[in-house]
């Protein structure tokens, strides 16, 4: 095995004498230092080692006074003394410890090998400090009861009878921090949705997160930072709040948190839509009085409130008696055929638009009543040839495509003219779909409805209503697709 490459440290203190006790340093309980005597004797009953032997190297010495005399030991031959240990490596550091390991000597010495003697010297000091007071027979070992923010350089050397061998030592220093607990950011159930609130409502967002030491919090709106006129936060060791007082429809769109701690980061993305009531219908008119029956049409608001309308409401009123009857709700075409009116009476009709907030607070009325005549008694001319009625199946009003969000019950509609009255039947992507308890058709007055209840993406596809009747055929379709609201 190659021998690792060692390196002495910045400096060392004066040469050790025979004449003097060497003082060992041990790392102390508090994160310290504790310094014992070594004379060199062992204790009672044990033998005494051969005076040929040197002793177990230790920290540099006192210095002696000029006037004592200063015995030298001649070098054990080089045979004698181990090689430098290998592959010295930080196998942990936590914030008071830190454990290295090491691989045995390629030369162990004629005297065979006593242990090993783990040293360090502090960053800015030239002593260096034995870790324990004798050598121990370990290639691993832990020191203990550092302290936080300490730097400090590590050797180990090989022991035998006759003295230490050169020490292996590490390249860079040990720096005893903190342990780093990588950023985490836990976003509350009700948040990983589309979080939404009404017009004057305030928001506040209280998102936890984690990592050690504190991490450091930052938001942004739409990818911009945040207005602080309008907008606070407060980010402490475990949370960031953010507050706004009093929501307008400009605070809509993504918030993105982000947390940093020493080059790690974690991010997560918070959708909030703020809303308010739609406008009303801009304009609604009779089409056509016939029978019992009046046909009404009208168009979509300006302003949606900010979120797309589950329908309308069309309600109806008597002149006579100017009390409002509602007829539909959530609604979703702009036509509509109002039925089992009351001969010779007259109405109005007003329609409001729907979203989650509620009905509009105005409605789009008609300008004009609907005067429902009484039919006149005449006899019938002898040799009256009736007319024929019958046509093939048209739509008047096609499928729209539309786009749904999973768990919500959608509908899709149309109109169909014929006569006589047409078979409907509904398909999705050329499949017919008739006794699937998923949806269910209706048909009333020539509007087709197709209900699809709690729809979920595998609901996507192409959904087509063909009308027959013995004129002829229809058929028209649309693409539905179910998404999930984008979240983090």
């Amino acid at each position: 095995m190659a021998e690792k490459a060692t390196s002495e440290a910045p400096a060392s203190g004066p040469e050790e004498t025979a004449s003097e006790p060497a003082k060992v340093l041990t790392a102390g309980p508090s994160g310290g230092v504790a310094v014992s005597e070594s004379t060199g004797e062992e204790q009672a009953g044990e033998p005494q080692e051969p005076a040929s032997q040197a002793p177990v190297p230790s920290a540099p010495a006192a210095p002696t006074t000029p006037t004592a005399p200063v015995a030298t030991k001649p070098a054990p031959p080089s045979e004698d003394i181990p090689s430098s240990p290998l592959l010295l490596t930080i196998v942990d550091v936590s914030h008071n410890s830190v454990t290295v390991s090491w691989e045995p000597p390629e030369k162990l010495g004629r005297l065979g090998l006593q242990g090993y003697m783990l040293e360090l010297c502090r960053e800015g000091a030239s002593e260096w400090v034995p870790v324990n007071p004798r050598p121990m027979m370990v290639t691993q070992q832990t020191v203990r009861n550092l302290v936080l923010g300490e730097k400090f350089f590590l050797r180990v050397a090989a022991v035998s009878s006759a003295g230490a061998g050169p020490p292996a030592v590490l390249d860079q220093p040990v720096h005893i921090q903190e342990n780093i607990e990588p950023p985490k950011i836990r976003v509350p159930r009700h948040l990983r949705q589309t979080y939404i609130r009404l017009v004057g409502e305030s928001i506040n967002l209280q998102i936890p997160f984690q990592g050690k030491p504190k991490p450091q919090a930052s938001w942004t709106h739409n990818g911009q930072a945040l207005d602080s006129q309008r907008v606070s936060v407060r980010s402490g060791d475990l949370d960031s709040i953010l507050f706004i007082r009093s929501a307008q429809r400009s605070d809509s769109g993504c918030y993105e948190l982000t947390v940093q701690l020493e080059g790690l980061e974690a991010k997560a993305t918070i959708d909030i839509l703020v809303i308010e009531k739609p406008g009303p219908p801009k304009s609604i008119r009779i089409l056509d009085v016939w029978g019992c029956n009046a046909a009404l049409e009208w168009t979509p608001p300006q302003d949606t409130g900010n979120t797309e309308l589950l329908g309308y409401t069309v309600q109806k009123a008597d002149k006579k008696t100017g009390q409002w009857f509602t007829v539909l709700e959530r609604y979703h075409p702009t036509t509509c055929t109002i039925s089992d009116l009351i001969i010779g009476n007259s109405y109005s009709f007003r329609v409001f638009s729907e979203n989650l907030c509620g009905l509009s607070d105005s409605a789009a009325t008609t300008k004009e009543l609907a005067h429902i005549q009484k039919a006149d008694i005449t006899a019938k001319p002898k040799g009256f040839v009736e007319r024929d009625f019958s046509e093939a199946p048209s739509f008047t009003q096609p499928l729209a495509d539309h786009t749904s969000t999973p768990g919500y019950s959608t509908q899709l509609f149309c109109s169909v003219r014929a006569s006589p009255k047409p078979k409907i039947i509904w398909m999705k992507n050329n499949m017919d779909i008739k006794g699937d308890p998923k949806y269910r058709a209706l048909s009333e007055q020539g509007v087709c409805t197709l209900e699809i209840r709690k729809p979920s993406p595998f609901d996507s596809g192409v959904y087509t209503c063909k009308a027959i009747n013995v004129l002829g055929e229809a058929s028209v379709d649309c693409r539905l697709d179910v998404k999930a609201s984008a979240t983090h």
